[in-house]
């Protein structure tokens, strides 16, 4: 018996994720109008482009959501996508730099950010690759995943590929994006089915490398290392993390009226399009600090209900992974909810001073085609995951129930 995936459609994902997209256009017009009118240029411009990426993000969730998901586990799918990703972010290093990196790559009006991509694509060849040796692993624990062997002995080996994709974001340099590509391989990871254990040691290691280079910073100071070639704007980016004051008009001044945002917020903000910060004060009000002016435009109430809406539209896709049966299905689910779980907590984590600020965009809010885009295909990949799910337990309770009126 056929059963029509229409009818299956998981609308507890679909409906925050509706509004989310509207408030984020809704968001992106606040951001950036004032900006563009200063500059003589049309306001709906930027809230236009954000919409037609957004219309585009409706189409591939209902081409997605069509798929067979043998489609999407083949192996040539997912090593194709790998070698795009590859050749996209090789080609983005001969475009022109955007903030001091090498992300973009344009066309024309149009412009591609591989690496949001990558958020994605790494998720979806991690768990391609450690499904396939389920097997492996509740018997060998961690050693399935390296074969036996601390070294790598192949290119297609997930450590080679994963080091490559991540060691290419890295070299733009896009720090933001390589710390949370390198936080889902960690998730990924963990999710595989290996010891716990093995999760505490690589959190342990993550930890350990930010407090080494927080307590070098600390007793060189900022000036000695941000000499060092590569790593110099992560210097000054971790000292403004120590205090934004110190320097409030070079490395400090986005941390320090990040703040000034937050404060004039206070409970119930200043009411929406009245943000002060954005009107010259606050770089990157419509991306890497949008959500300090959705807090000084909506206060503190209602920044925490959009983030409340947020965490219940990760807190569903969890459910959907931990409800799988299929390995390749619940490792995927579990990923995508990872994605956005800790892109939010490191963009709130940077504009509030709980972390370094690591230009990282907030999920829905922020100005931003490719971020849209690639959260949208991932709940696309979700909501096709939670329906094929249900129908083989329908198609099974079917099989039974008729078995059971044969015996009869």
């Amino acid at each position: 018996m056929k059963i029509d995936k229409r009818h299956l459609l998981n609308y507890s994902i679909l409906i925050p994720y509706l509004i989310l997209s509207v408030v984020g256009l809704i968001i992106v017009y606040s951001t950036t109008s004032a900006n563009q009118i200063q500059r003589g240029a049309n306001p709906f411009r930027p809230v236009i482009s954000q919409s037609a990426f957004w219309i585009v993000s409706l189409a591939a969730i209902f081409i997605i959501y069509r798929m067979r998901l043998s489609f999407l586990r083949s192996s040539q799918v997912v090593m194709g996508a790998i070698w795009v990703e590859i050749i996209l972010l090789i080609a983005s290093r001969f475009f022109p730099t955007v903030n001091g990196a090498h992300g973009w790559i344009t066309f024309g009006g149009l412009s591609l950010q591989p690496a949001e991509y990558l958020k994605l694509v790494i998720i979806w060849f991690l768990a391609h690759k450690f499904a396939r040796i389920q097997g492996d692993i509740r018997t060998y624990d961690y050693q399935a995943l390296t074969k036996g062997h601390f070294l790598p002995h192949h290119f297609n080996d997930w450590r080679v590929v994963s080091v490559l994709l991540l060691g290419l974001v890295a070299s733009l340099p896009d720090l933001g994006n390589a710390t949370i590509i390198g936080l889902e391989i960690i998730i990924m990871i963990t999710v595989s089915g290996i010891g716990f254990r093995w999760f505490s040691v690589a959190l342990t290691g993550l930890v350990a490398g930010a407090g080494a280079l927080l307590g070098t910073i600390a007793i060189f100071g900022v000036d000695v290392v941000s000499n060092i070639p590569g790593i110099g704007y992560v210097a000054k980016r971790f000292s403004a993390f120590f205090n934004p004051f110190e320097d409030v008009t070079n490395a400090g001044h986005q941390l320090a009226n990040s703040y000034y945002a937050m404060s004039n917020g206070g409970w119930l903000g200043l009411g929406l399009g009245n943000s002060i910060e954005k009107n010259g004060y606050l770089p990157e009000a419509h991306t890497d600090f949008a959500f300090s002016i959705v807090i000084e435009e909506l206060g503190l109430i209602g920044a925490s209900l959009i983030l409340a809406i947020l965490f219940f539209l990760i807190l569903r896709i969890i459910v959907v992974g931990i409800r799988a049966r299929n390995t390749f299905n619940s490792m995927m689910a579990l990923g995508i909810a990872g994605m956005l779980l800790i892109q939010t907590f490191v963009n709130v984590g940077g504009i509030s001073g709980l972390i370094p600020a690591t230009g990282v965009t907030f999920p829905f809010l922020s100005q931003g085609g490719s971020s849209l885009l690639i959260i949208s295909i991932g709940i696309a990949f979700v909501l096709n995951i939670d329906a094929n799910e249900k129908r083989e337990i329908l198609r099974e309770e079917i099989e039974r129930t008729a078995f059971d009126a044969e015996k009869e």
